[in-house]
């Protein structure tokens, strides 16, 4: 069973995709946001802005299990604990188009990188029931900034 402070903390971390997704769907809604709080916290900007931050952050979370795993898989499990980090880094330039499917991609790929260390003990055993429905969330809300 996911711990509810983990669950409810991260379905708090979906509010930035979620109302950039919803902002890209109702323009008077991403009018006013601009308006009020800036373009930053519009539609696609707001999810590429927080996805690369939040693949970052994951990159920090798959360290962590990386320090669960011995010798020669912990060694692996450090090099591709920073992936997430690096793919938002050089992948996310360019313009929001592009940005958006590089996130999707990283997104999707990080999913697999925590079923890697799910798979091999190193996640706790709850992992992959919290992150297969935000991962859906999170591409989703970007496919609605990239192709709507």
């Amino acid at each position: 069973m996911i711990p509810r402070s983990a669950l409810l903390l991260s379905l708090a971390g979906l509010i930035p995709f979620l109302w950039g997704a919803v902002t890209v769907l109702l323009p008077d809604l991403a009018l006013w946001t601009a308006q009020t709080v800036g373009g930053r916290f519009v539609g696609p900007y707001v999810m590429l802005f927080y996805g690369a931050i939040i693949l970052s952050f994951m990159s920090g979370v798959l360290w962590g299990f990386a320090t669960k795993l011995q010798d020669a898989q912990a060694t692996t499990g450090y090099a591709l604990a920073v992936i997430p980090a690096l793919w938002a880094f050089f992948m996310t330039a360019g313009g929001p188009t592009g940005a958006g499917i590089s996130l999707m991609v990283g997104f999707a790929g990080l999913l697999g990188l925590d079923w890697l260390f799910w798979h091999h003990g190193a996640a706790p055993d709850w992992w992959m029931a919290l992150r297969v429905p935000l991962t859906a969330v999170v591409l989703t809300c970007l496919g609605i900034g990239v192709f709507l």
